[in-house]
């Protein structure tokens, strides 16, 4: 059988008439350290967070979260589970919606390769929980990273010992 195609979505993703679904993966190689990716494009341009992306009309979540991790960092991943929901709600200076995003967020293991930036990816970079402050993190990523750091961490029984992410 085979899978059925997928087609990206064709909405504008400024001034949506719908919030769009998203995911977001925090990817962790054996020292704890995570995979960030700087953002080359609106909104956030040049801000670092998770690779990630908008789901496709009739792809499945997780296919859709590997799909993202590939073609923005071009790394395969093995997907751990959902953890948690981020939104991105911005408003422009009149106080009409701009962007809406809710991404589903997932943990993953790094299985190798090296990560490039591609697609919409401006650059990447592997992080130490102690270096997150210098990539400008909101509060609520800290959130996440701290939510997605402790799933993986209990998923990997043998890892080094690593500092667990602030949510200072």
């Amino acid at each position: 059988m085979t899978t059925p195609a997928t087609t990206p979505i064709t909405v504008s993703r400024r001034y949506p008439g719908a919030p769009l679904v998203g995911v977001g993966v925090a990817i962790y190689n054996e020292q704890g350290d995570l995979l960030l990716v700087q953002r080359g494009r609106p909104p956030g341009k040049g801000t670092w967070g998770l690779p990630g992306g908008l789901l496709d009309l009739g792809e499945r979540v997780e296919a859709a979260a590997r799909r993202e991790v590939l073609e923005e960092v071009g790394i395969p991943i093995d997907l751990g589970a959902l953890v948690t929901t981020f939104e991105t709600i911005i408003r422009d200076a009149e106080g009409k919606l701009e962007y809406h995003y809710v991404v589903l967020e997932y943990w993953a293991r790094y299985i190798g390769g090296t990560p490039v930036a591609e697609d919409d990816a401006a650059a990447v970079a592997w992080v130490s929980a102690a270096d997150f402050a210098t990539y400008g993190l909101t509060k609520r990523q800290l959130e996440v990273l701290a939510t997605t750091y402790a799933a993986w961490r209990a998923s990997t029984p043998s890892t080094s010992s690593t500092s667990q992410p602030s949510q200072s």
